[in-house]
């Protein structure tokens, strides 16, 4: 691993030695309160995409270690103490969770940004500092998620209980790992369910340090929590298992569909799934800033390297100011530096993979042969140090129409589209062309323009006149291919709980 000197201003300095030495032995499964090998032994390498180099490995599991943490989760969830805890107890080892993850803010992001990419100032302010939050959030929900009184007829005195649903299995991508763990995780817990985390296989490093950082404090009873490590093809192995309670997985539309025949083909277990997007932004001439709009509207995709499900890859651009919305966000991208993600110089780390990598120059590829404008970008970084990593230049089309590949396909990467549109009637058909609904944006001072807008837009989050506003209080998921269920708020609590309805006769 790359030694590089930071100086990063307000937050802790990247632990790179610590993390040479943490990473020296290949990282093992967590099954039943214990840390052990996978039964075949097999490890897979684990990827800096800064270097193109090995930073170490992980156990890959089997079906026989998936049976091992799920049979320990059933238990656990069966007999064990966690579902018996009470609510204000289980609040406070949530709580304190979240505190040992700011005692540990440095050594997650370092093993983040190693792992994934992402600069360390991303990992550090937005992904641990979430996973802390996270956890501090739902750890006040346990106490407050009530059942209800049902107004029936007759003399009876009927009622609901809102009971933990049993054992999750939870899928989590590459692009926010320890985010979108501990967005399933936390809440899972908070309603006293036992779970098993599985993580990317090409970015574990975050979770495991979470389930180490959880362990050695002794919080949570032996079984509560089990992390599998390994392939994708092992994922829908607990998808497929009978004594899975329930899956919620975040990753492509293509694995998703596969996961609900999965589930449909097993026990029909619930499934949650937070898919892919082709986000529109449309700007409006009339915008209220914009200057705001357009700065926004390229933060919104390119930080995290563009690898976002909810970025607004689609920026429709009314025709008044589309030539100066092009021309600013083409001066934005070609300023915006590539480089070392614990460099504070730089702006936007490495791609996750080398396959990833070469999927999104593909589509660029493809975007200048189906005769988009290239405004800057436009192909792989390999300026100096960058030679052997996995960097695309920021990159932007203009006069793309809605047809082109890249304007219907998932690049998940640092591409924008920009398409030109003539009135309010058009930019909204084309914004709702497309297979995916996650989210959307629209910049207006007209109010009147900007709810009928929102409410014809097919999304299941809109934003107006700021894109990307997220909160917990806020429910997180999409319409259409782009996913089933919610993420965060109360809505998250109710995939992880069942419902029983009580009569009671007198």
């Amino acid at each position: 691993m790359k030694q590089v000197q930071t100086k990063f201003e307000g937050i802790k300095q990247p632990k790179l030695d610590w993390a040479k030495e943490w990473l020296r032995e290949p990282k093992k499964l967590y099954i039943n309160g214990q840390w052990v090998k996978s039964t075949s032994g097999e490890t897979i390498d684990s990827i800096n995409p800064a270097t193109g180099e090995s930073t170490g490995s992980i156990f890959s599991a089997k079906k026989a270690d998936v049976d091992s943490a799920v049979a320990a989760a059933r238990e656990a969830f069966d007999h064990g103490p966690w579902k018996e805890t009470t609510r204000k107890e289980r609040a406070r080892i949530l709580r304190e969770i979240s505190q040992l993850i700011l005692d540990h803010q440095d050594e997650l992001a370092t093993l983040e940004s190693l792992d994934n990419g992402k600069l360390y100032t991303e990992a550090y302010n937005d992904d641990v500092q979430e996973a802390s939050d996270l956890f501090q959030y739902y750890a006040g929900w346990t106490d407050k998620y009530y059942g209800e009184n049902n107004p029936v007829e007759g003399n009876f005195l009927s009622y609901t209980t809102r009971d933990p649903i049993g054992v999750c299995g939870q899928i989590v991508p590459f692009n926010f790992p320890i985010g979108m763990a501990v967005w399933k995780l936390s809440p899972a817990l908070a309603m006293g369910n036992t779970v098993v985390l599985k993580p990317s296989s090409t970015t574990s490093y975050s979770a495991i340090r979470l389930v180490e950082i959880i362990h050695e404090a002794k919080l949570l009873p032996p079984g509560v929590l089990n992390l599998i490590l390994g392939k994708g093809s092992i994922g829908s192995y607990i998808s497929t298992h009978m004594d899975v309670d329930k899956i919620s997985f975040t990753g492509s539309t293509e694995v998703g569909k596969k996961l609900v025949h999965d589930s449909a083909d097993s026990n029909l277990k619930p499934v949650t799934l937070e898919l892919g997007g082709k986000s529109p932004n449309i700007i409006f001439a009339d915008a209220p800033n914009l200057e705001g709009a357009i700065e926004r509207s390229f933060y919104g995709l390119f930080t995290h390297k563009g690898e976002k499900c909810s970025a607004p890859t689609r920026l429709f651009v009314e025709r008044p100011v589309y030539d100066e919305v092009v021309e600013k966000i083409g001066e934005f991208a070609n300023a915006y530096k590539c480089g070392d993600p614990f460099d504070p110089e730089s702006d936007q780390g490495p791609q996750v993979s080398e396959a990833h990598m070469n999927s999104i120059l593909h589509y660029i590829e493809s975007g200048k042969k189906e005769g988009a404008r290239l405004v800057a970008g436009g192909e792989r970084d390999v300026d100096g140090d960058k030679a052997k990593g996995f960097y695309v230049k920021p990159t932007i089309f203009a006069d793309v129409t809605n047809r082109m590949t890249i304007a219907q396909e998932e690049i998940f990467g640092p591409v924008l589209c920009i398409l030109p549109f003539d009135s309010e009637e058009e930019v909204v058909r084309m914004a709702n062309d497309t297979i995916y609904g996650l989210a959307a944006g629209l910049w207006t001072k007209d109010v009147s323009r900007a709810h009928r807008v929102a409410n014809k837009l097919e999304a299941g989050m809109v934003f107006v006149n700021k894109y990307g506003c997220y909160d917990f209080a806020s429910p997180f998921g999409g319409w259409k291919q782009s996913g089933w269920g919610k993420e965060y708020a109360v809505h998250s609590l109710q995939s992880y709980t069942k419902t029983k309805a009580i009569w009671v006769a007198y």
